[in-house]
């Protein structure tokens, strides 16, 4: 690659960027003035909504006999309102230099007002002479209360209130406090009657606490949660636009047609369009960082008394104990940058509009926002498999970081795992930006769902565009939908979860008029090409034996939660109705969805090593494990291989069905299947075992292709 033209092209990009109005504004004035104006538009609102509250008028009926308690607990609570209030005036008028902020009460206590005007106060009126129910419902009442005795002779008091009413349920409120304090005073006197210590009594236990978190501590628990979330969604809305702009947009404006008659490379192109947008979403990170703490900065000094008071001090902050965060923190930034650049172009490559873009984009943004909530729910840390989860792994991080739990291991495995996610986007942005596919768009990668019906040509297979949409909406399904099915059905929820792999592909390929015989490689065989698989899937499982036995010693504790758990999910009383459900049902339903609706769409577009690797990856990502993920993807390309050379799925659905069914029979009968087959007693095989082990799996994959070159060559004799 010439770095002169690159240099050139960059800036060309930077430039055209820069130009577009909608751009500065997403990347600036949205940050910088609209996050601000939004809080402190929501901090006024929230202010004047609490003040009328506090200085509104409650009206409130009490019809008791009680010979007149409640009533008096109310007046006095009316007078301590007022005197508070008045105490309050006076220390802020004598003492200005202190913050201004309100007091918030605590317990029982009723809120003051800075101006000496008692809130919290309550209006006692008579009660009224028709329904009370209708007179609170119009809200010319705002709580009515009675009383009754129990069986034990205690005073009973039932308030009535409209909780969908803000008065009457904050009247209701502050009438409970009133008579929680009354029963504290009555008990207070019964006890002092009976000539004991009335504290003593009430209060025979009393727990005292310190919080040993520093301030710093107290910030980045707060900082942790929230951080993470914003610094990925300002990243994802910087990057948006500006790979919208340099891929559809160009292809909108017609000015990709001039960019590749120049004499410059594909590979030139497209590094400087990918460094331009990682650039704009670094900008535009590194300004929402700025604007976040500016905010931060005046929240803290807003709310700095009431935080103190619920136990968060940040008095005394050390920035200098945060520099590894914000040094780790930026790292992270430029990592995911490169990532979500990758990704989001890769995406928009494939649309042929600004519009249809916006469309294409959408899934993404929402898998993005959902996974970076991730944050926000305690107990989740960053463990070696949680580190190689996009978003999420950045999410953890950032937030282990801010609360001084550096794993300097995990810390590697973040930053490495995203730079080469985007390395492998960019290959395949170097895949899909082919300049005559790029010009000359014949629909073999653009989304059909979206297209009228009407327009829909019928047979073919699905197009990639149709294949990357699948993969999304069936993760969300198989993540969302199928959760809720194990959950409440149990193992028949894992047929559900099948089901719903079998159902939504085959769905889209009916209503985009697709070929069903096409798509899914519904084609006779022959003989010879199952013997040819049985060779194949033989020699993947002795792989896969050590592959897991290795995968397992680097992971041990994944690895023996995975097993535990798929012998918890798996296993059922009937063992017929578990070899129907977890070995059947995936080889015919995963098989369809993955080499028949994605292998059939990825052979349209790609060559076919790249084929099968998409479906391999895809394949174990699916399987949600990373214990799990390099034997399912093993796994998955060898099926892949075995549809491309027999033309046909059902030898991979009878080796998939095999492959799951001696996982069955090892759950069932682990001492008889271990004297069939020593090794599946071995947990961890030595060097010579594994050596061997795996030359006889290279072998017998070795002969398995073998065999059907040579039925293929015969098959072209004919």
């Amino acid at each position: 690659m010439k770095t002169k033209a690159f240099k050139l092209l960059l800036k060309k990009e930077l430039l055209d960027v820069f130009r577009d109005k909608k751009a500065i504004i997403m990347m600036v004035l949205v940050p910088i003035l609209l996050y601000p104006l939004i809080f402190f538009g929501s901090m006024a609102v929230m202010t004047m909504i609490q003040s009328n509250m506090e200085e509104g008028e409650y009206k409130v009926a009490i019809v008791a006999s009680d010979d007149g308690a409640l009533k008096s607990a109310v007046e006095k609570h009316n007078e301590n309102a007022k005197v508070e209030a008045q105490e309050k005036a006076e220390t802020e008028s004598t003492d200005q230099g202190n913050s201004s902020e309100d007091s918030v009460s605590q317990g029982n206590s009723a809120s003051t007002s800075a101006n000496g005007i008692a809130t919290d106060v309550l209006t006692l009126v008579d009660a009224p002479s028709g329904d009370y129910q209708e007179a609170l419902q119009n809200e010319e009442l705002d709580a009515y209360v009675t009383s009754s005795k129990d069986s034990s002779g205690k005073t009973v008091y039932e308030v009535y209130y409209v909780s969908s009413i803000t008065n009457s349920s904050y009247a209701a409120g502050i009438v409970r406090d009133v008579v929680d304090e009354l029963s504290r005073e009555e008990s207070k006197e019964k006890i002092q009657a009976a000539g004991l210590d009335a504290d003593v009594i009430m209060n025979p236990v009393v727990c005292e606490s310190e919080d040993l978190a520093s301030s710093e501590q107290s910030a980045g628990s707060i900082l942790g949660m929230i951080l993470p979330f914003l610094l990925v969604l300002s990243l994802l809305m910087g990057t948006m636009y500006p790979a919208i702009d340099v891929t559809a947009g160009e292809k909108e404006r017609g000015t990709l047609e001039t960019l590749l008659t120049l004499p410059v490379s594909n590979r030139e192109i497209i590094f400087s369009k990918f460094f331009t947008v990682a650039i704009i979403g670094i900008i535009s990170a590194l300004l929402n960082i700025v604007s976040i703490a500016f905010m931060g900065t005046y929240m803290i000094r807003l709310m700095g008394d009431a935080m103190e008071s619920m136990g968060i001090s940040f008095a005394g902050i050390d920035i200098g104990k945060f520099i590894p965060a914000i040094i780790f923190t930026v790292l992270a930034i430029l990592a995911f940058s490169l990532f979500i650049s990758a990704v989001t172009m890769c995406i928009t490559s494939l649309a042929k509009s600004y519009k249809e873009a916006n469309n294409y984009i959408t899934p993404l943004m929402l898998v993005v926002m959902l996974t970076g909530y991730i944050g926000f729910i305690p107990n989740i840390e960053l463990t070696h498999t949680m580190a190689l989860v996009p978003v999420a792994n950045i999410c953890l991080m950032i937030k282990n970081l801010l609360l001084f739990k550096v794993e300097y291991k995990l810390v590697a495995v973040v930053l490495v795992s995203n730079v080469l996610y985007a390395i492998v986007a960019v290959l395949i942005l170097s895949r899909i930006y082919d300049s005559e596919n790029v010009l000359f768009d014949e629909g073999k990668f653009s989304l059909k769902l979206f297209e009228r019906r009407s327009n829909m040509k019928k047979g073919s297979v699905p197009t990639t565009g149709d294949a990357w949409f699948m993969v999304v909406f069936v993760m969300f399904a198989y993540l969302y939908l199928g959760s809720v099915l194990e959950m409440k059905y149990g193992f028949g929820g894992i047929f559900g979860i099948q089901m719903i792999i079998f159902v939504l592909p085959l769905l889209y390929v009916l209503y985009t008029k697709r070929s069903i015989l096409q798509t899914y490689s519904f084609r006779k065989t022959k003989f010879m090409n199952f013997v040819a698989a049985l060779f194949m899937g033989c020699g993947t499982m002795l792989i896969g034996i050590i592959l897991t036995s290795f995968v397992s010693m680097l992971f041990p504790t994944e690895a023996e939660m995975v097993s535990s758990g798929l012998m918890n999910e798996l296993m059922s009383d009937n063992e017929l109705l578990t070899f129907a459900v977890v070995a059947l049902t995936p080889a015919v339903c995963e098989e369809m969805l993955f080499r028949g609706f994605l292998f059939s769409a990825f052979r349209g577009r790609y060559k076919i090593v790249v084929s099968v690797l998409l479906t391999a990856v895809i394949f174990g990502v699916y399987h949600m494990s990373i214990v799990r993920f390099f034997t399912t993807a093993l796994l998955g390309a060898a099926l892949a291989v075995i549809v491309y050379y027999s033309d046909s799925i059902f030898p991979a659905m009878v080796m998939h069905a095999i492959n799951n069914g001696i996982a069955v029979l090892q759950m069932y009968h682990p001492d008889t299947m271990e004297n069939i087959f020593p090794l599946f007693a071995v947990e961890e095989p030595g060097i010579m075992e594994s050596i061997v082990v795996s030359t006889m799996g290279i072998l017998l994959l070795a002969a398995g292709v073998a065999m059907f070159k040579i039925l293929q060559k015969k098959k072209e004799m004919l």
